[in-house]
């Protein structure tokens, strides 16, 4: 090896040089010897070897990796971007095609997050070389798919956040598709699940069947529906998550998924027994069955909320220990989640704790209260009329 090199060093003519270089990395490539490829790079990467001769070699070998055995690629490729981690400016180029390789190995292996972050290694703001934006955008929504295969939220997000500035300007339907179904993804994650579900809504009601190479099939946007009930649903209790149910429920597709029946009880504000629940929970994600820092479940949580928000539309009043009963928890965990609900104005009522009684209110007052302000507004705005009419001052009505 020392000879080869020292042979094709002394070559002045630098395409005979770079062409003797060649046939000295396809030998050692065809050996598949791990050994000589890094005594190869060691030398090509010395001050003996001229940075273009070198840069021109090393895309040479990080094309041809894929001759090499997987395990033998990923330690060659770890090698050659550590050697050049002191001036990785220099080889930008070389450096993208490397860590794409890695990225699509650790697909295979279906190490998502070891090819996310193979990936996100990629100078894409690099002032060396032009870079288009629907590369930058490509990239970013990619990573952030790889990090969603491992329920990695935080990483994703970040990502997702870099693909917001970008794909408002995209004409790339596919990638806008794709952004749009990652930020759904990572808003269910996240437990954000009323955004989640209108993200999954308005994903579900794409019209388009073919879009650029990917064909939209009608179980995929199911599947989005789906998505979007069961969030609406695991989203806390309020008239927010009321206004989405109502769509939900007026959708007719709603009404062919297998998760209608507790849509239809939810949305019609039924109180939801334990079968019920415990048959809903068994078309969750692990996430959403998450255990939260009061021991309830995301699940619990919601029921407990929804079956509460229920029980305020059909009691006047009701004690902490018959709603503990009621929802199946202590009464002063009940009458904790009450005060919260209320304290955020998810639900109305008072709490009377001499009493331990719950006093729920509808809202028939507040519509008297503002019938009775529009009455008077109406009314107001008549006398000012009459009096200018008896000034002699005459507005077309």
């Amino acid at each position: 090896m020392e000879s080869a090199f020292a042979s094709a060093s002394a070559i002045s003519d630098q395409r005979r040089k770079i062409e003797q270089y060649k046939h000295i990395l396809y030998n050692v490539l065809s050996l598949n010897d791990i050994v000589q490829t890094k005594m190869f790079i060691d030398h090509i990467l010395s001050d003996e070897v001229s940075l273009v001769v070198s840069r021109k070699l090393l895309q040479i070998l990080a094309q041809d990796l894929g001759n090499l055995e997987a395990v033998a690629q990923k330690e060659i490729a770890h090698y050659i971007l550590v050697q050049i981690q002191p001036r990785v400016v220099s080889f930008e180029e070389q450096v993208l095609i490397l860590r794409e390789k890695l990225a699509e190995l650790y697909e295979t292996e279906q190490q998502w997050s070891k090819a996310a972050r193979m990936l996100s290694g990629i100078d894409l703001d690099s002032g060396m070389r032009v870079i288009d934006e629907s590369y930058r955008l490509s990239k970013c929504v990619r990573i952030a798919r790889l990090y969603l295969e491992d329920d990695d939220a935080v990483n994703a997000e970040a990502f997702i956040n870099k693909a917001s500035f970008l794909v408002s300007y995209s004409q790339h339907e596919v990638l806008n598709l794709q952004y749009k179904v990652c930020y759904a993804r990572i808003l269910d994650l996240k437990r954000k699940f009323l955004e989640a579900a209108l993200r999954y809504y308005d994903i579900s009601q794409i019209e388009k069947r073919q879009i650029g190479d990917e064909e939209i099939n009608e179980e995929a946007l199911e599947q989005a529906l789906s998505a979007a009930v069961t969030c609406t649903i695991l989203a806390a209790a309020g008239p927010q998550r009321s206004r989405v149910l109502a769509t939900l429920y007026k959708d007719e597709r709603c009404s062919k998924l297998k998760i209608y029946p507790i849509l239809q009880k939810v949305y019609l504000e039924r109180i939801l027994r334990k079968p019920e629940i415990d048959a809903f929970a068994k078309e969750l994600k692990p996430h959403q069955q998450a255990l939260l820092p009061d021991n309830f479940t995301v699940l619990d949580r919601a029921m407990i909320e929804h079956n509460l928000l229920s029980a305020s539309k059909l009691y006047t009043n009701i004690s902490f220990e018959e709603l503990g009963t009621l929802l199946g928890i202590p009464s002063r965990k009940a009458e904790k989640i009450a005060s919260r609900m209320i304290f955020e104005e998810r639900m109305r009522g008072s709490i009377d704790q001499v009493e331990a009684v719950i006093n729920f209110e509808d809202d028939i007052e507040e519509f008297q209260q503002w019938d009775e302000q529009i009455i008077g507004l109406c009314q107001a705005l008549n006398d000012t009329l009459d009096g200018m009419a008896k000034k002699g001052v005459h507005l077309p009505v």
